[in-house]
C-alpha cells in the first residue's frame, strides 16, 4: 500500500498481489453475517493484505442469488479470489448432476476456487482426482481440503473426533501430490487433528507436510492466534494461511513485523520481495 498512514516507517517487504507465497484467505460469512457493506469495510482498509475470501459451510445457498454475485464482484474490485469453501461434501450425496448444477451455477455467480473438502465423508482417491478435473474444465481451479482428521468440520467436539481417531501424514502427502499431478491449484490444509481439537499440537504432521511438500502450493488452516503465530514463527511470513476474517488486522501485523506477542514481536523479519 503505497499511500499507507506513517509510510515513514518501515514493514517487512511483501510481495504485491497476486502473490504466490505469504497469501492470506479470510472467511467469509459464516461465524457471523456478512454483506456487502460489512466486507466493503473490510476491503477498503485491508485488502492488500486480503488474497482471497471463502465461503464456509455452504452459507451463499442462504443467500439472495444478486447478494452472493454483489461479494464476488466486490471482492473482484479488490483483487480478492473467492472460494466456495467446502460444501462440495454435501454436494457429492446428490451425484454427478448434483455436481455440474454446482460448479456451472458457482461458475456462472464468478467463482474462482472451488474447495474440495472431504473430512466429513469417505471418498476414494480416484474419484477426488475426477472430481479436480471436472473443476479444472470449467477454468476454475479446484484447492482440495486434506487432513489427518477423518470427521473435521462444522466444529465437531473433540471427544467425538478422538474417537474416530486420525490418519498418518503418508496418506495427506500422498493425496496431495496426487491432486498437485492432477491439477490443483492449492491443498488447504485442515487443522483439526493437527491443531484444534487436539490435546497437543501435531507439529510433527506439519513439518512432514512441508518438508515433502514445500510452502508455496499448501495453505494452513489457522483461525485462531496462537496458531498462525507458531505457522509464521516456524516457517517465516511466506506461511500460507487460511484465517477468520475478524483476524486479518492481527495477521498482518504479525507478517509485516510492526506488532506481536512476546515471543514474536520484533522477531519476524523478511529481505526483499519479487
Amino acid at each position: 500500500m503505497s499511500d499507507r498512514a506513517f509510510a515513514s516507517i518501515p514493514l517487512n517487504p511483501r510481495p504485491s498481489k497476486p502473490r504466490s507465497r505469504g497469501v492470506t484467505e479470510i472467511r467469509g460469512p459464516y461465524y457471523s453475517v456478512m454483506g456487502r457493506r460489512y466486507l466493503e469495510d473490510v476491503l477498503d482498509t485491508m485488502h492488500p493484505y486480503v488474497d482471497g475470501l471463502k465461503f464456509a459451510g455452504g452459507s451463499f445457498a442462504l443467500m439472495p442469488r444478486d447478494k452472493v454475485k454483489e461479494l464476488l464482484d466486490l471482492a473482484h474490485r479488490h483483487g480478492v479470489y473467492v472460494s466456495t469453501g467446502g460444501w462440495i461434501e454435501h454436494v457429492l450425496r446428490y451425484g454427478a448432476k448434483g455436481v455440474d448444477d454446482y460448479l456451472g451455477e458457482a461458475q456462472a455467480l464468478g467463482f474462482d476456487v472451488i474447495e474440495l473438502s472431504s473430512g466429513f465423508i469417505s471418498l476414494p482417491q480416484g474419484d477426488l482426482l475426477r472430481v479436480v478435473a471436472r473443476v479444472i474444465k470449467t477454468g476454475m481451479k479446484a484447492k482440495p481440503e486434506l487432513g489427518i482428521q477423518f470427521g473435521a468440520g462444522g466444529a465437531t467436539p473433540a471427544a467425538e473426533l478422538a474417537a474416530e481417531g486420525t490418519r498418518g501424514a503418508g496418506w495427506v502427502i500422498g493425496r496431495a501430490r496426487a491432486c498437485l499431478d492432477a491439477g490443483a491449484s492449492m491443498i488447504m490444509i485442515e487443522s483439526e487433528g493437527i491443531t484444534e481439537n487436539v490435546a497437543a499440537w501435531r507439529t510433527d504432521v506439519v513439518a512432514r507436510i512441508i518438508d515433502e511438500l514445500g510452502l508455496e502450493r499448501i495453505m494452513f488452516e489457522a483461525a485462531d492466534p496462537a496458531v498462525f503465530e507458531w505457522y509464521v514463527k516456524n516457517y517465516g511470513a511466506d506461511v500460507n494461511l487460511f484465517v477468520d476474517h475478524s483476524q486479518i488486522v492481527q495477521l498482518e501485523c504479525l507478517r509485516s513485523g510492526i506488532w506481536g506477542t512476546k515471543s514474536s514481536w520484533g522477531r519476524i523479519a523478511t529481505y526483499g520481495s519479487e
